[in-house]
């Protein structure tokens, strides 16, 4: 069910906005490449999402498509923050539901991650990271490209425009000293920093509420300027990402229900200090 839904996914960040364009146009692939001097395979992997556009790649349509104006701005401004152009593809290790994750994340204007286990990758330390994969028994020759793509990602934070998150935890994720006290302590303190960022926004369940919503797992929730939202489901083996209405609704809803329950976001990050403290002592 995961890779059905997939490609629609894939194609709807600023390649399935080209395609929109060329389409809505009427003009062929073959013969918008042949005017760029492309072949064809390479205007289809770019709108299909398989394959990173530069910023001069994307002026060059946007001059076939007399894209002018705040439009063009906007595309171009999607091609720059893509200037990734695919940074993740020459990582190995990462499955496809993995590289989909990352151009989610480059694309959304918003994310709501729900997290009852783990720090998310988003906000993780390089030696958390590690010790993540050491946890679930990936393999050596496998982990550090996963950090390094995992510590890639974080970079959609520190850009001119970042996207606004919003990171629920479990209290629980506070305590699990993954690593050892010192890389937990130092885990900690960085999300008390990373709290401190504009249009980030911290937020614990605590323990005292018992059973509630998020028990069955995590989620992350994208939001895009155009586009319709996706949750996405992480799982061992694959991840599952969904974009039907009800869904999405769905999941936004329990996002609210667990941040009916979670502490205020200031309270929040006197608990992760003070959690952090308890680990620098042991």
């Amino acid at each position: 069910m995961a890779k059905a839904s997939q490609p629609t996914v894939v194609g709807r960040g600023l390649g399935g906005e080209l395609r929109e364009l060329r389409d809505s146009r009427r003009l062929p692939q073959r013969r918008v490449a042949i005017r760029l001097g492309w072949q064809p395979s390479k205007l289809s992997r770019i709108e299909n999402g398989i394959q990173g556009v530069s910023a001069a790649d994307v002026a060059s349509l946007l001059v076939i498509y007399g894209v002018t104006g705040d439009a063009r701005k906007r595309l171009l401004g999607m091609a720059e923050r893509s200037a990734e152009v695919g940074w993740w593809e020459a990582i190995g290790g990462l499955s496809e539901e993995s590289r989909t994750l990352i151009r989610l994340e480059s694309e959304a204007t918003g994310i709501v991650n729900w997290e009852p286990l783990l720090v998310p990758g988003l906000l993780q330390t390089a030696d958390y990271a590690q010790a993540v994969m050491v946890g679930c028994g990936v393999p050596a020759d496998e982990a550090q490209g996963r950090v390094a793509a995992r510590l890639g990602r974080q970079a959609i934070l520190t850009r001119p425009a970042p996207p606004t998150l919003h990171v629920l935890l479990d209290e629980m994720v506070l305590r699990r000293a993954l690593g050892g006290p010192r890389v937990m302590a130092r885990q900690l303190r960085h999300l008390v920093e990373a709290a401190d960022r504009p249009g980030l926004t911290l937020r614990v369940v605590p323990l005292a509420v018992g059973g509630h919503t998020g028990l069955d797992g995590s989620f992350a929730l994208f939001d895009f300027p155009r586009n319709r939202s996706v949750v996405f489901l992480d799982h061992k083996l694959t991840g599952l990402f969904l974009e039907e209405a009800p869904q999405v609704a769905h999941f936004r809803r329990e996002a609210d229900r667990l941040a009916e329950v979670a502490l205020s976001p200031v309270d929040s990050v006197e608990l992760v200090a003070r959690y952090a403290t308890e680990h620098e002592r042991e």
